[in-house]
């Protein structure tokens, strides 16, 4: 059987964990109480301390998780991320050197963009999905704002998604979601409650699998 390729189980999830600023030491055990839940696709932010590290060991231990890195500014941290194992790539912002060194070595990538004209110059330099980004300050209306015009654009808003607000990114036309701090509690890690991060986890997926 073929393996579904990382941006197409991206798709199929729905859901893109992120995980920034925690310890090396519990990133296994917090990959797992993810997963448990249901989401397949985890994001390891470049700027956490240690990243390429983790993505190395994580992409090493965990054989049905698609692992990513997001926060990529240059295209530097984008080779070496790729070379550490992530099979993806998420940008705050659109570089355009960092998009062809994705393209070249064949790693899908979510470029940050707020603005149509940001959605189409990403998706021209060769983007495989737009982040909406920080979606907060705009809000599931902005989803469908750009979508209107740009139908051909796939969407993933991030920063500030939620149970709350998560289906209505859905059903504003969002084709994934980017959950950080929603999902990766660092309250509950600190306390060693990892089954709270698994019971939010399949929430979220509930609702991926519900509203799309």
């Amino acid at each position: 059987m073929i393996k579904a390729t990382p941006d197409r189980r991206i798709l199929e999830t729905g859901i893109v964990a992120i995980i920034r600023g925690i310890e090396p030491e519990v990133c296994n055990e917090v990959i797992n109480a993810i997963a448990a839940g249901g989401i397949e696709a985890i994001e390891i932010t470049a700027n956490t301390p240690s990243a390429v590290d983790m993505i190395q060991e994580v992409s090493d231990e965990f054989d049905d998780i698609v692992i990513g890195a997001g926060t990529v500014l240059d295209s530097e941290t984008a080779r070496a991320v790729q070379m550490a194992g992530a099979e993806f790539v998420v940008t705050p912002s659109i570089n355009v050197n960092v998009i062809k060194t994705c393209k070249r070595y064949g790693t899908p990538i979510a470029t940050g963009v707020m603005t149509p004209t940001e959605a189409v110059r990403a998706i021209e330099a060769g983007s495989d999905f737009c982040k909406l980004f920080p979606a907060s300050t705009t809000g599931p209306e902005h989803v469908s704002a750009i979508n209107g015009p740009l139908p051909q654009v796939p969407i993933v808003p991030t920063g500030g998604v939620s149970l709350d607000n998560a289906a209505a990114f859905f059903n504003a036309g969002a084709v994934a979601l980017g959950v950080g701090s929603a999902i990766v509690d660092k309250e509950a890690i600190e306390a060693g409650e990892f089954d709270l991060l698994t019971e939010t986890a399949r929430k979220f997926a509930a609702l991926a699998e519900e509203h799309r």
